[in-house]
């Protein structure tokens, strides 16, 4: 499996984990998330509809050698604050090959499929899928 370091970085940490530390660190990156630049309005984000809890986020790739990425999620859902943190500090800053080269089904790598549900799981896949189309429509045209 290939990954930018930072995520490989996190996948590692978790690996390291008892299922019930899991939890607590994905918490942990959960309050972590960045706040949106003032310049950017939740309205103009991508819904990712396969998250059980409202998330929305924007990809800005026009420089594909450093990919940006942005995150809005309620503070009330903290599982998906988590996943987005995840995604925000392992693939922000990342180029764009390296995005496109995360395999879908990384976040199986973390270990949490024994404390969060298949349901939340999917919701994690679907910000990476629209991650990665995203940076794939800007660096295509």
């Amino acid at each position: 499996m290939t990954l930018p370091d930072a995520l490989a970085d996190i996948v590692s940490d978790f690996a390291e984990l008892a299922d019930s530390d899991k939890v607590t660190l994905l918490l942990e990156f959960a309050g972590d998330l960045p706040a949106l630049p003032e310049s950017l309005e939740v309205e103009a984000m991508e819904p990712v509809p396969e998250c059980q809890s409202p998330i929305f986020l924007s990809v800005d790739a026009s420089d594909a050698s450093a990919v940006r990425l942005y995150f809005s999620a309620p503070p009330e859902a903290p599982t998906t604050r988590g996943f987005a943190s995840i995604l925000h500090e392992g693939l922000d800053g990342a180029t764009a090959e390296e995005i496109l080269g995360v395999p879908s089904d990384f976040f199986h790598d973390l270990g949490l499929a024994s404390v969060i549900s298949p349901l939340r799981l999917n919701g994690m896949a679907g910000i990476l899928t629209r991650i990665k189309r995203q940076v794939t429509e800007q660096t295509a045209a």
